[in-house]
């Protein structure tokens, strides 16, 4: 039987981040993903300042190998209305790939790996957590995103929560032709509202590299035909080229505030998406999920191997703290209201850099988390 001092379900950024404080303390940690990395993950990709700075990210480093696209301007607007550019004088994210990124935070975690094998099974033994009838561990840490195994055996039923946001992404390599068609500039992504202010569209370029998607509230039947619709709209504005793959890939997250998730238990915590902490206006799950990891390290750490729910329960104070109360729903209020607020205000200026953008997606009104 194999041992270690915690088991982490889940390479992504929320399991890599959590797994590298813990080592730093010397806890031998075990991180399982389904997946082989480097793996494809549907995600629009961007990295503000703040999660460079939690991630204690080397740009220059990074960049020297990997897509790191710098951000200084936003187009925004309704889809199938107008738009406006708001340009920055400094930058405030640069464009990821995910493939890249997960890859390069997972191998400098310096956990062990155990790549290509999911979770199967999950049994207490006293004061330990029997895994796959292989793995003998006092804590396991749920880092699996929307669906993790480690959620769903706390309670969680994704496939039923009708207040998750279902996307659906593409991320490919232009063709010359296409690089020539592609009128969307690399330092300025695009993104543009539904009507019904549920949901937005996204088009990012990052070198020779296009990202288009689309997330609504509640609509997974019908986002292949929002995601169609709105490419015919940027086609018709002729934003991207015409001859996009249609090979779009789905996933799902859950808001914070929307419902909540139970985060822990006796020997047992959730991270990232897996505890529901994307964020409610703009759904980017980067930052949460980092800063969770970061909050889960300490609070693991203070308890001092005794990992009983009294003990993990400052993980779920530091949460309260950091991401504030529940939230009303995003969709509350009169949808003729609702459609004449998205008119008028994301047609002004100040809205759109201050709110939308400053608060809604830069979250430059909070500082960023540093690891211990």
């Amino acid at each position: 039987m194999e041992t270690c001092d915690a088991l982490i379900v889940g390479g992504g950024p929320a399991g890599s981040s959590c797994a590298r404080e813990l080592r730093k303390h010397g806890l031998d940690v075990l991180v399982m993903d389904k997946a082989q990395f480097p793996r494809d993950k549907v995600c629009a990709g961007w990295i503000t300042p703040a999660v460079v700075d939690a991630l204690q990210l080397d740009t220059g480093d990074y960049g020297r190998q990997h897509v790191l696209q710098p951000i200084t301007a936003f187009r925004t607007g309704l889809i199938d209305g107008g738009n406006i550019v708001t340009r920055y004088p400094d930058t405030v994210s640069y464009g990821i790939r995910r493939c890249e990124l997960d890859d390069y935070l997972l191998q400098r975690s310096g956990a062990r790996l155990q790549l290509g094998q999911g979770l199967k099974s999950l049994v207490r033994d006293g004061t330990r957590w029997i895994v796959n009838d292989a793995i003998s561990t006092p804590l396991v840490i749920g880092a699996g995103g929307h669906f993790c195994p480690v959620a769903r055996f706390m309670g969680a039923a994704p496939g039923a929560d009708e207040r998750a946001i279902a996307a659906q992404e593409i991320e490919f390599e232009m063709t010359p032709a296409q690089r020539d068609a592609c009128q969307v500039a690399g330092d300025t992504p695009e993104l543009y509202f539904c009507r019904d202010m549920k949901g937005y569209g996204w088009c990012f370029r990052k070198g020779d590299y296009l990202n288009i998607g689309l997330g609504h509230e509640g609509a997974a039947h019908h986002l292949s035909e929002r995601i169609k619709n709105f490419c015919g709209f940027l086609k018709q504005r002729g934003r991207i080229p015409q001859d996009i793959p249609e090979s779009f890939h789905g996933h799902a997250y859950l808001p914070y505030g929307q419902a909540a998730r139970k985060r822990l238990d006796d020997g047992m915590l959730l991270v990232g998406d897996a505890a529901g902490l994307a964020c409610p206006q703009s759904g980017e799950g980067i930052r949460p999920a980092v800063e969770s990891a970061l909050m889960a390290a300490a609070t693991i750490v203070a308890a001092g191997g005794n990992y009983r729910s009294q003990q993990l329960q400052p993980y779920a104070s530091r949460l309260a703290v950091r991401f504030g109360p529940a939230l009303a729903s995003s969709g509350s209020g009169p949808a003729f209201l609702r459609n004449l607020l998205a008119g008028v205000l994301l047609g002004n200026k100040y809205f759109t850099r201050h709110v939308v953008l400053d608060r809604w997606f830069l979250h430059t009104h909070q500082p960023a988390m540093q690891a211990d």
